[in-house]
């Protein structure tokens, strides 16, 4: 069984290690991805980028969510539709604003996504998948990855049965496999059984990266080994806590410090306010700051100030006052 920190094969693309960033939707943007990278992560997958709104030219789909840093190759952009035509369009378009691999989204089970015939949904209508996933990789030229999950419903695997046609019809190069049905969302005990099954069917040719349920370090370790995945995807659990790539790779030891936390945080500041300009990152920002709150262990009351931060300018001076905060028990 390898280690987490060994080099492995995806689509004719070496990568440094076994731990990837998975794809966060309305969350991950070049800076976080870079942010991952930067803690050891091989490979980071962007948050989900519409098909349509590629093809169409929709003006804040190509300026912010095609953004590559150059500091994060090789990454991959995650791409979801349902229509064959319009993703091979906008595979092309990606390929030419400097991904290295495309990912697809099969797995997403956000009813807004799934009504149009994307995400989720396409576990049940499987030809129409194959057709999108071989558009993909036709229309870029890039190798192209599926993520999907289990099934929709309690009990079903339509999720193994589309992935072996993925590969077997599309020539997917690899498939990111998140062993919950959609029902669950991000509930219960994902079926890491049925994830080794497909690592199996698929060989060694073709990696499996699974998901799901990797909220620490322990069930991450535990996942990977028993799945025989050939990496593994962290997801929320390392929002505000980038520290974790660092700790599974052997690189960092312990938790960060209050000073190691909000020097990070400052980073994530000034690059959200390069990304979006101060008002917007101000707002935008409202999300990561409980994820770094919890990281600096502290208490709710003590961080409300940064919780309800009207402006990233406010943010700082909470992260310059910081000292003498007490940190939760």
């Amino acid at each position: 069984m390898p280690a987490l920190n060994t080099p492995w094969t995806l689509g004719g693309i070496t990568l440094p290690n076994r731990l990837v960033l998975a794809p966060l939707a309305g969350i991950g943007n070049w800076f976080v991805r870079l942010q991952a990278k930067r803690y050891g992560a091989g490979l980071a997958v962007s948050e989900m980028v519409s098909s349509f709104g590629l093809k169409y030219g929709d003006e804040r789909t190509h300026r912010e969510f095609l953004r590559i840093h150059p500091e994060e190759h090789p990454v991959a952009i995650q791409l979801f539709g349902h229509d064959p035509e319009v993703m091979r369009i906008a595979a092309g378009i990606v390929a030419e604003n400097g991904a290295d691999l495309i990912d697809i989204n099969m797995g997403c089970p956000v009813r807004k996504v799934c009504k149009t015939g994307a995400g989720a949904s396409l576990l049940d209508d499987q030809d129409t998948a194959v057709a999108i996933a071989k558009a993909a990789r036709e229309g870029s030229g890039l190798p192209v990855t599926v993520k999907v999950r289990s099934g929709n419903r309690p009990g079903e695997r339509t999720g193994y049965d589309l992935a072996v046609r993925l590969v077997e019809e599309a020539g997917a190069a690899g498939i990111g496999f998140h062993p919950r049905h959609a029902q669950q969302q991000h509930k219960g005990t994902p079926d890491y059984a049925l994830a080794a099954e497909l690592v199996e069917r698929l060989g060694e040719e073709t990696p499996v990266v699974i998901s799901g349920g990797l909220s620490d370090d322990e069930n991450t370790l535990k996942a990977f080994e028993s799945s025989g995945a050939a990496a593994a995807m962290l997801a929320r659990g390392s929002l505000g806590n980038p520290w974790r790539f660092a700790r599974l790779l052997g690189h960092y030891d312990g938790d960060p410090t209050q000073n190691e936390v909000a020097d990070e945080l400052r980073w994530v500041i000034a690059q959200a306010e390069d990304h979006l300009g101060g008002e917007r990152a101000g707002r935008y920002l409202r999300k990561f700051y409980p994820w770094y709150a919890e990281t600096l262990g502290l208490h709710r009351r003590a961080a409300q100030p940064l919780l309800q931060a009207p402006t990233t300018a406010h943010a700082r001076a909470f992260l310059d006052a910081l000292e003498g905060v007490p940190a939760a028990a």
